[in-house]
């Protein structure tokens, strides 16, 4: 019996990691077929961010019901019935002609991003606590349909126009659902008590941990998401680079971002939830600072007479910047959650839920206040300065609600 329920273990991650993976791709999809479009509406940098993230505030919004509703009826039947859903909005894209056209519709693609919060707790109830964090950081590597996306759409855009994108993740959205279906499984003692309300399940809202915890998701999943949809449009204004090559450069970030999620959960497992999202922050904190600083040209007066210098990263190394920041947000994913299995095992889903929101909104907003900021100061690099500050935010909260709580070196000894 213990081998059944392992192996159905395993087809449930399997299974739902690959349906997380196209739903992400699909929810990333503006991020590269919104190039084209912006040039075909004459798009600023404001409108571009708003058009991007438009499927990301629904799939925000959507998480919290999701959560619930998975915790009530079972991920298996949620997560079938949220792809199918999905699948006609995607269809209708290739037809949009009008910048609201795009808005609205994107907003109904968007629910695939809701498929976080039914896959990580319907992922987790099938493994024991101890390998929890591993299972929902492979689960979570599905982020990687973000680096997914940065392969095929742009390949698609090339090839067959921008139009052919949604064609194709219709159709492989739709075979995807009915490959989850026939592998994965459902098991009724997952399922929270019917007697539990809604009122209930949100009253998780009034514990002060939820709050801290949305505020770092909304760093190593919000931002993620938002420079995955930000990320190919700067390679191209910024280095002058084409589609092709600029997704190629930007899936540096996006890949390892998703991919390594797992090692993430096996870290958290490992040396605690705490230790590693505080070394994420700070990995972040730093790579973001030297990202923040834009390409400045200065003029010196010499004894020679006037020498101008350039300041600035080229490509490769912000690349590499990126690539560390991919890499750290990606543990980063996994400790947020590896908290929550923790300190909330018994509500995993309304829980997850209300902090894939905050990251989720994180997501949302930031590409908005990323073109904003373009079109205000006409520096891009402002958008990294914006991550910068708000990484100090968590740095802080976190140092004063538990860094100042922990031994760090060893455990105390009392004094005589």
């Amino acid at each position: 019996m213990a081998t059944t329920q392992s192996g159905k273990a395993m087809a449930v991650l399997i299974s739902s990691t690959l349906a997380f993976t196209v739903c992400f791709a699909v929810w990333m999809m503006f991020g590269v077929i919104g190039i084209p479009i912006k040039e075909e509406l004459g798009l600023n940098a404001t409108q571009f961010g708003i058009l991007t993230a438009t499927p990301v505030l629904t799939g925000s919004l959507v998480r919290v019901p999701l959560g619930m509703w998975t915790d009530k009826y079972g991920g298996r039947i949620v997560f079938f019935l949220l792809m199918v859903v999905c699948v006609p909005a995607i269809w209708l894209i290739q037809y949009a002609t009008e910048f609201w056209h795009y808005l609205v519709l994107g907003l109904f693609v968007g629910l695939a991003g809701g498929s976080f919060s039914v896959g990580t707790p319907y992922v987790a109830r099938w493994f024991p606590r101890h390998r929890q964090g591993f299972a929902m950081g492979v689960y979570g590597a599905g982020n990687s349909g973000a680096a997914v996306n940065k392969f095929v759409a742009p390949a698609l855009v090339v090839a067959f126009g921008w139009t052919m994108v949604p064609q194709v993740y219709a159709v492989a959205l739709l075979a995807t659902a009915v490959v989850f279906w026939f592998f994965s499984y459902s098991d009724p003692s997952h399922l929270v008590d019917s007697r539990i309300t809604w009122r209930d399940q949100i009253r998780a809202l009034k514990d002060p941990r939820v709050w801290k915890y949305c505020q770092y998701y909304s760093i190593v999943f919000g931002g993620y998401v938002a420079l995955s949809l930000w990320m190919v449009q700067y390679y191209v204004g910024e280095y002058g680079f084409d589609i092709r090559v600029a997704a190629l450069l930007a899936a540096c970030f996006s890949l390892p971002g998703g991919v390594l999620r797992a090692i993430g959960g096996w870290l958290s497992d490992k040396y605690g939830a705490h230790a590693v999202t505080w070394w994420v922050l700070w990995v972040s904190w730093i790579c973001l600072f030297l990202l923040s600083y834009p390409q400045t040209q200065f003029t010196i007066l010499t004894i020679d007479g006037p020498k101008t210098f350039d300041i600035g990263l080229n490509p490769w190394v912000f690349t590499v910047l990126m690539f560390v920041i991919g890499v750290a947000w990606a543990f980063g994913k996994a400790s947020v959650f590896k908290y929550i299995s923790d300190e909330f095992p018994d509500n995993i889903g309304v829980v997850s839920g209300i902090v894939g929101l905050a990251g989720g909104l994180g997501g949302f907003l930031l590409p908005v206040l990323f073109g904003a900021l373009q079109d205000l100061t006409g520096i891009r690099s402002s958008a990294f300065m914006l991550m910068y500050g708000v990484v100090w935010v968590s740095l802080i909260w976190m140092y004063f609600t538990e860094v100042r709580r922990t031994d760090v070196i060893g455990p105390r000894t009392a004094t005589h």
